[in-house]
């Protein structure tokens, strides 16, 4: 098996292929080798385990969630790579290269005829032009896995992981905390990558729900987020009344039945205030 974390065999292959990176899909290859045996673990790969991987570039992540789970379906989008996993991947009988666009791929129906009898998890290095629509894409769908792990950059990680109703809280924090529980596994530095990004990235995991924590109306519970959020410097008041296009008086009603303050931040509320406000809308 070739060692896919030393940078002389990657620049052999990928230049043998005639493999050039594309800034577009940004797309930067593991090569510090203690990262992936690690993600691979802690992503819950392991006997009894289906792995759904997105975009597993030259295959480094891939060869140790193969090494861990029953069966890995590795998602790719660039078609150059295709030949270069059929290599690297060579020596593993239980992977499927899917060569697909994972925001439009019908995943239900991939783990449907891949992974029957099998717990299913995702494992990833996302580029980070995708990182939240790719997530909110696992999480709204309601995919029968258990946990999503994914690399991302470091400032989405510590915003994704943060507590909601603290100070880093955003949309994504409160969207996220829905439908999982997240936590910040551990940091990879930029240096871990060739070509090495400007930031530093970080393991975060996402163990999925089996219910959220908060009853409500799901699409006015997310419009009233996403409004809260939308000018996160105003006051919950000012930023719902833009958000939502209603008066400041209707607003302010709103928050004194749903006892919330209208001059607390955004970033301040919690999950069952952000349902209490829905349901007050919603009456």
């Amino acid at each position: 098996m070739k060692r896919l974390s030393d940078i002389g065999t990657i620049k052999e292959i990928l230049s043998r292929h005639g493999f050039t990176f594309s800034k577009s899909l940004g797309q930067n290859f593991l090569i510090n080798p203690s990262v992936c045996p690690r993600m691979a673990e802690l992503s819950g790969a392991g006997a009894g385990v289906g792995v759904i991987e997105i975009g597993p570039g030259i295959g480094v992540l891939t060869q140790e969630l193969c090494a861990l789970a029953d069966k890995v379906v590795a998602v790719e989008l660039d078609k150059r790579l295709l030949p270069v996993l059929d290599e690297t991947l060579a020596d593993f009988d239980n992977v499927k290269i899917v060569n697909a666009d994972v925001l439009r791929l019908d995943l239900h129906q991939l783990i449907q005829e891949e992974f029957s009898g099998l717990e299913v998890v995702v494992c990833a290095n996302l580029p980070y032009y995708i990182t939240s629509p790719v997530i909110m894409r696992l999480l709204e769908e309601r995919l029968p896995v258990s946990a999503v792990t994914v690399m991302v950059q470091k400032e989405a990680a510590q915003r994704i992981c943060a507590p909601v109703g603290s100070r880093l809280s955003g949309a994504v924090t409160v969207s996220v905390n829905y439908y999982a529980e997240p936590e910040l596994l551990f940091g990879v530095s930029a240096g871990s990558f060739l070509p090495a990004p400007k930031v530093d990235s970080a393991v975060i995991r996402l163990n999925i729900r089996q219910k959220p924590p908060v009853q409500t109306e799901e699409a006015r519970f997310f419009a009233v987020v996403r409004a809260a959020f939308s000018q996160r410097r105003k006051v919950i008041a000012n930023s719902l009344s833009a958000g939502l296009g209603k008066s400041k008086e209707e607003i302010l009603a709103v928050l004194e039945q749903a006892g919330v303050s209208p001059g607390a931040r955004a970033e301040k509320l919690s999950l069952a205030d952000f349902a209490a406000i829905a349901a007050v809308l919603g009456d």
